[in-house]
């Protein structure tokens, strides 16, 4: 296939790494992506393809494979364009599919606000790196280009939203995954939107200064070269590594100093063959200069999460200032440069066991994630996963736990196992009993006692640290409470139905208990009985729903039930014109409420039943049997009333209303709701009120609800 002029430099670049990549496919994947993007343009003004096209360059430089590239290539044409992620894997394959897919945002959905929507974005990708890791690759140089391009934005407000969002999710991302080119850069150019004025005041600084720190970073490794080659310590490579303007510039912030006062703004690196010679170099330092306390971290012997292995050593170099070796083998400096991507399947073909354990802090993040549901919450619990500084914690047994700085012994019980801390009941560390409150330090060997009995106490969400461990202490309490109003709600409906004797026994369980869970919309017997148990629903509804599906008669009542009308005070407050002492009651029909226009109809042996004038079954009556009622100002009784809710559909807008409608003192006899095919939801609900005030009330109770869009009252004989 004939290769596109600006295709000429990525090729080059490949081939570099990957001689015998498939080029073709490549080619094919570019010549896709640039008709689907046709007509398209970036803020800078050139066609949409240059975005890919730098995304897949980007790879390159941590030696990304075929698929990875063309991934690059084609990860917005399923969200920019009319093509299909289907049409992607019949075109090229399932695995670029899966990794397009991977990086490909959410549909806007209905009634879900930002921040809701991008907890949901980051949740998909997390969700996607745990099944490809390749997938957080794509979207890192993805956002790196974006960042690279960020000045052609014309809204500050947006620019500074993607810089912050950056900082906080993206660098921290690619810390934990060891792509540490990927993290530098988009800390610095995150800084450069984010600070301006800071980020070029600083970097004019350290320009100004770099010939200077040049001179001595060439006499310092001068010095370390020429006292290995006395021991016969043989090394690859010594070189000055000047660090990113955005660690100089924390390192600022937190030390509450200026650049001035920041001495190790470079650092030494020794690149050596082998470990034992990395052990050597570190005996060669402290014996030229003396260490400085505190400041020696053995990431060899006990590697971080993100695979890094190196050492690092602070010590007082020649000029009395502090100065940081880093001495690491070579296959240790392609992980610290390619992280993750160092090790992916297609260069190694490493076991799944293996790429599992590297990557188990990104499973355990993302169950810890899956129950929170506050966007707000997920996003802090988030940045907090991905940005603390860690202690290092084995158990009796050796295995090693990283923690956040500060996390106590139930946190280390929650990252173990969520049992072991539910059962949690003491703690040992280092062979002697710690309270639950003790902080953890590097080292420590830290056994729980755990106890059959054992569970959380609420005391515990004002010890721990770690989100992960709060999380699953709150899970705890919500499924207890859930628990006990599961089983309140079982023996509340078991004991009134039973108390029905054979007329009701086959509600009880079977086809007609599934169809009563059915009927009120509950997607399991669990939550019907939750409803129950938590009052959401009555018993008593339940049951009157019961007796109209089996045609219950009550063998007391030899009539319908009716209250004898008290013409003063009286619980029905209606006033009927020439007679008294007559028994009232209220259609069903219109289900007629205090202030309603309304007549009277005389029915044999039942009384007066009251309707609305404009009931559409006042047409069929005989009109000599009509009779004149009117509203007395006093009335106790409750009147039956039903409202239909139109809402975007949502979860939990059901228990909304019906909360908002409890939260009023009111009784629900019944609850029905369906969703439309354009995304809304119609809830209707009967209900018992005590005037229109208290109707109109609820209704603009109701009405305050999110998503609500209408609240109507139901009259089913109205004409």
């Amino acid at each position: 296939m004939i290769t596109p002029p600006e295709l000429n430099s990525l090729k080059e670049k490949i081939a570099q790494y990957n001689p015998d990549c498939n080029w073709d496919q490549i080619v094919a994947a570019y010549l896709f992506a640039k008709d689907a993007h046709i007509g398209q343009v970036r803020h800078s003004g050139e066609p949409y393809i240059s975005h890919p096209l730098a995304v897949a360059e980007i790879l390159t430089n941590v030696e990304a494979d075929d698929k990875t590239i063309i991934a690059g290539i084609l990860h917005d044409v399923a969200e920019d364009t009319e093509h299909t992620i289907e049409e992607i894997e019949t075109l090229f394959d399932k695995d670029v599919a899966v990794l397009t897919e991977g990086v490909t945002k959410l549909g806007k959905v209905k009634g879900r606000t930002k921040s809701e929507q991008k907890m949901e974005n980051i949740r998909k990708m997390i969700f996607a790196m745990a099944t490809d890791i390749r997938v957080i690759i794509v979207k890192l140089a993805d956002r790196l280009h974006n960042m690279r391009t960020l000045d052609y934005h014309t809204s500050e407000v947006k620019k500074r939203q993607i810089a912050q969002e950056t900082l906080d999710i993206y660098s921290p991302l690619a810390n934990r995954l060891g792509v540490f080119q990927f993290k530098w850069e988009l800390e610095d150019l995150s800084l450069k939107a984010l600070e301006p004025e800071k980020y070029a005041s600083l970097a004019n600084e350290l320009a100004s200064t770099r010939a200077s720190r040049q001179t001595y970073i060439e006499s310092v490794i001068r010095i370390l070269g020429d006292n290995l080659q006395k021991a016969h310590i043989h090394y690859i490579d010594i070189y000055g590594r000047p660090k990113n303007i955005y660690s100089i510039y924390k390192k600022m912030l937190t030390q509450n100093k200026d650049l001035s006062q920041i001495y190790d703004v470079l650092a030494v690196r020794v690149i050596v063959p082998t470990v034992a010679e990395c052990y050597g170099v570190l005996g060669t330092v402290h014996s030229l200069w003396v260490p400085v306390p505190g400041r020696f971290k053995d990431y060899i012997a006990m590697p971080k999460q993100n695979m890094y292995q190196s050492i690092h050593t602070t010590v007082i170099s020649p000029n009395g200032k502090p100065l940081e070796v880093q001495i690491r083998t070579e296959e240790m400096h392609q992980v610290a440069e390619y992280g993750i991507a160092a090790h992916w399947q297609y260069k190694e073909g490493i076991s799944k066991g293996r790429q599992d354990q590297k990557l188990s802090w990104l499973r355990q993040m993302l169950d810890w994630q899956k129950e929170v549901k506050d966007a707000d919450e997920f996003m802090a619990s988030m940045k907090y996963d991905l940005e603390y500084e860690l202690v290092y914690v084995f158990t009796p047994k050796g295995d090693v736990y990283e923690l956040p700085r500060g996390s106590v012994p139930l946190d280390f019980a929650y990252r173990v196992h969520t049992e072991v801390g539910h059962k949690a009941i003491g703690a040992r560390c280092n062979g002697k009993m710690v309270t639950f409150d003790y902080v953890l330090r590097n080292g420590d060997i830290m056994e729980i006692i755990t106890s059959k009995s054992g569970k959380p106490s609420r005391d515990w969400l004002k010890i721990v640290k770690t989100p992960q461990a709060r999380n699953k202490i709150r899970g705890w309490f919500r499924k207890e409470q859930r628990d006990t109003g599961i089983a309140k709600g079982k023996e509340s409906y078991e004991r009134e139905v039973k108390a029905y004797g054979d007329l009701m026994a086959e509600y009880l369980r079977g086809d007609r208990l599934a169809e009563l869970v059915k009927h009120y919309n509950f997607a399991s017997l669990e939550n019907f009985y939750l409803a129950i148990g938590e009052n959401h629903l009555t018993v008593n509804a339940v049951i009157n729903g019961i007796k109209e599906d089996i045609k219950y008669e009550d063998p007391k009542k030899s009539a319908p039930e009716v209250k004898p009308f008290v013409e003063k005070g009286g619980h029905h407050g209606i006033v009927v014109k020439g007679a008294d002492n007559v028994m009232i009651r209220f259609a069903h029909c219109c289900n007629p409420l205090p202030g309603d226009p309304i007549i009277g109809y005389i029915t044999r042996g039942a009384g007066i039943t009251v309707h609305r004038r404009d009931c559409g079954n006042a047409k069929g009556f005989d009109k000599n049997r009509l009779i004149a009622v009117e509203w007395e100002d006093v009335y106790s009784t409750n009147f039956q009333a039903e409202i239909e809710v139109l809402a975007y559909d949502r979860a939990h807008l059901t228990m909304d209303i019906m909360s908002a409608i409890s939260d009023t003192k009111t009784t629900i006899n019944a609850v029905y709701g369906r969703s439309t095919k354009d995304g809304m939801a119609v809830v209707s609900v009967k209900m018992e009120v005590k005037s229109n005030s208290h109707f109109e009330f609820i209704c603009n109770k109701i009405r305050r609800i999110k998503d609500v869009v209408e609240v109507r009252r139901v009259i089913h004989g109205k004409h």
